[in-house]
């Protein structure tokens, strides 16, 4: 057993809590889907947020909404760099698996320019 990052990144319609809420969950559902994600796994899970978006903890959402009650979550800002993307969320998850586990990463709506 070991184990490895998974990265994910959404971009987030307006600073509310609804509409946080509403894309971390949509990014979690196709992180956990396109990596068979189980939370007793899940060794912990950082979410960062650029500084335009401050509504509400991402952390609070999978923990009331995905059962995640047993994993160690921090939320933080992302580095304000210059033409990055902007109201813009990112998370690494990092999962306790085998070793011949190929990680998929997940990247929405805006953050997709993130990959290339």
């Amino acid at each position: 057993m070991m184990t490895k990052g998974i990265r994910g990144a959404i971009t987030v319609e307006e600073n509310s809590e609804k509409a946080l809420k509403s894309a971390t969950l949509e990014l979690l559902s196709k992180m956990i889907e396109e990596n068979n994600i189980k939370p007793e796994n899940i060794s912990h899970a950082i979410f960062t947020t650029t500084k335009d978006l401050n509504a509400a903890f991402p952390a609070r959402f999978p923990r009331l909404e995905l059962g995640w009650d047993n994993v160690a979550m921090m939320c933080f800002h992302e580095l304000d760099v210059p033409e990055a993307p902007k109201m813009c969320l990112r998370v690494l998850i990092v999962l306790n698996c085998d070793e011949n586990f190929q990680p998929k990463f997940v990247y929405l709506k805006g953050a997709e320019k993130l990959r290339g």
